[in-house]
Order: C-alpha cells, then sequence, then structure tokens
C-alpha cells in the first residue's frame, strides 16, 4: 500500500495553518527556482519566437518603402545611404500576453511516496519554466493576480518574488481557481491545477477569461494515487480543505465507484476546455515535468486549440 501524506489537522485550520503553509513554500522556492530552470534549459533547443512587425517600442527591421504607405513611416537615415527609401519596422508587442496562473490552494500539497513532488511544487516548476521559455521566444507573460506581462529573463526571480510577496500578506486561503474575470483579446492562459473543484465552477471561470476571444490550456496535475487508489482495509480520509474526516472498512470496496467518478470528473473538465476552444492535458507527478512542459510548449508554439494529452 502507498504511504500518503497529507496537512495534518493542525495547518488545516485557516490562519496559523496557512502561514506555516506560506512558510513551508518559501523554503523550497529556491529549490523549485533551479528545478525550473533546468527542465526549461532542458527544451529550448529549437524554441522559436513570435517576432513580427506591428505595434511597439523595439526596433525589428527595415524594409523598402511601398507607394501608397504613410511617409511618415520612413526612416531618412536610414535611406539617405543609397538610393531606396526604407520604413522602420517595430516588432509586434501589444496583442500576445501569455497568463500563467499556480493553483496553490490546500488540496494541491497532497503527495503521496509514489510522486516525485507534490502537486503545488509540480505546477509552480511548470509555470516557471513554462514563462521562461515563452520569454526566450518573445513573448510577454505574467502571472495571473500577481504580476502584469512581463518580458525579462529574470522572469522565474519575478514569479517567485511575487509569490513570496503574496502568501506574506494573505489573510485567507488561495482559491482553487482564478477570478473569473475577461481577459484581453488574443491572450492566451495556462491554468496549472488538479481542477478537484466543480466541473460548473471551472466551466464558469473557463467562460468568463475567454469571453473575449482569450484562448487557454488546462493542466490538470495528478498525483499518482489520486488515480490508483491503492487503499485496503480499515481507512481514515481526510478532506484537506477542511477539517471533515471519513472513516470506512473494506476501503477497496469503493475503488471501482472511485475511479468511475473520477474518469467522468476529468472528461467534464475536458469538455469545458473543447467547448471554448481551450485545450486540456492531464500530467501525473509521478512523471517527469519536461514532459508536460513538451506537451504545452507545443500547444503554445502551435497555437492548437483542440486535444488532449497524457
Amino acid at each position: 500500500m502507498a504511504e500518503v501524506r497529507l496537512l495534518d489537522s493542525a495547518e488545516q485550520q485557516i490562519g496559523h495553518g496557512e502561514q506555516q503553509a506560506a512558510i513551508d513554500l518559501a523554503r523550497r522556492l529556491p529549490a523549485l527556482v533551479v528545478a525550473a530552470r533546468e527542465v526549461a534549459s532542458s527544451l529550448m533547443h529549437g524554441m522559436h519566437g513570435r517576432r513580427r512587425a506591428g505595434l511597439g517600442e523595439t526596433f525589428w527591421q527595415f524594409r523598402p518603402f511601398v507607394s501608397g504607405e504613410s511617409t511618415s513611416q520612413i526612416d531618412w537615415r536610414r535611406s539617405a545611404r543609397d538610393e531606396h527609401i526604407y520604413v522602420r519596422e517595430r516588432e509586434w508587442e501589444a496583442a500576445h500576453s501569455v497568463w500563467i496562473w499556480m493553483d496553490r490552494s490546500v488540496s494541491m500539497a497532497f503527495t503521496s511516496t509514489l510522486a516525485l513532488q507534490s502537486k503545488l511544487e509540480r505546477a509552480i516548476v511548470l509555470g516557471f519554466a513554462a514563462a521562461d521559455l515563452l520569454v526566450r521566444g518573445g513573448e510577454r507573460v505574467g502571472a495571473l493576480g500577481l504580476t502584469p506581462p512581463l518580458a525579462t529573463r529574470t522572469i522565474i526571480e519575478r514569479f517567485a518574488e511575487a509569490i513570496l510577496v503574496s502568501d506574506r500578506t494573505r489573510t485567507d486561503a488561495p482559491e482553487e481557481l482564478p477570478q473569473a474575470a475577461p481577459l484581453a483579446p488574443r491572450t492566451r492562459a495556462v491554468l496549472l491545477s488538479d481542477f478537484l473543484s466543480d466541473p460548473d465552477d471551472i466551466a464558469r471561470t473557463v467562460n468568463a477569461m475567454s469571453a473575449r476571444g482569450a484562448k487557454g490550456h488546462l493542466v490538470m496535475i495528478a498525483d499518482p494515487v489520486e488515480e490508483t487508489f491503492p487503499f485496503r482495509g480499515h481507512t481514515e480520509f481526510m478532506d484537506v480543505d477542511s477539517t471533515a474526516t471519513l472513516r470506512v472498512g473494506q476501503a477497496e470496496s469503493f475503488s471501482e465507484d472511485y475511479i468511475r467518478r473520477l474518469a467522468a470528473h476529468r472528461d467534464a473538465v475536458a469538455e469545458v476546455a473543447r467547448k471554448r476552444g481551450w485545450t486540456f492535458a492531464l500530467h501525473r507527478t509521478d512523471r517527469p515535468a519536461s514532459e508536460a512542459l513538451l506537451a504545452l510548449r507545443t500547444r503554445l508554439e502551435s497555437g492548437a486549440e483542440t486535444g488532449r494529452a497524457n
């Protein structure tokens, strides 16, 4: 039987428990930053940016002036070098931003001895690594609810600092879902969570975020114990979001029904994504983080709007 570690009863109380969880996360963040950089570096080869002409502040290229264009776009200094007239183009920066949200709610602290990391740690490593890859590829990336979209090589450190500041000032438990508010058109969102919330709540969040045309990706992070249900005999189950407990005999008799309900829940979450043109992927914490990041990178680069991967 797998050994399972849950938050103890003291950690389940709002107040001291939340403060202790924030302290524990702060202690682990330096190691998670290093892990994220290692994972991102392993996938950097072949990463393509999205540089293009348009409105922005960064110079991109000179190109020949085309008859009919406004003469205000002409770069006269460059044009004076030879017999041609050139337009100075700037890199397109305004429309495409990527928002990353990492679920830090209580249920994400769940981990078993079958896992390489807790769900919380894996969400942070994937979020940090994805941000690093995207910035290197020319994107602007923000931690939803924590930072504005940024285009800095220190994006991982900026995300880590924002999490620390948020946890120090927080007086309540982290939310299980991001704020249900519209994102700007043509932006994208990456939501990293166990998505154990009610599918209707997840649908309301996704529908609100995509109301103006934003697309996104749901990455469901699961501990292997949550899928295999290896419990036998008399077992006590604790709700990590409250002090509720459930004591049962012959826990194995619940296995078939549990697995069926879990599959139905995941199908419902995947359907929420599909209906809005978002993608859905399942990632287990007994698998390398690089697997999930590679799948996510493929979706982000290709702009895929449908699909499901393990």
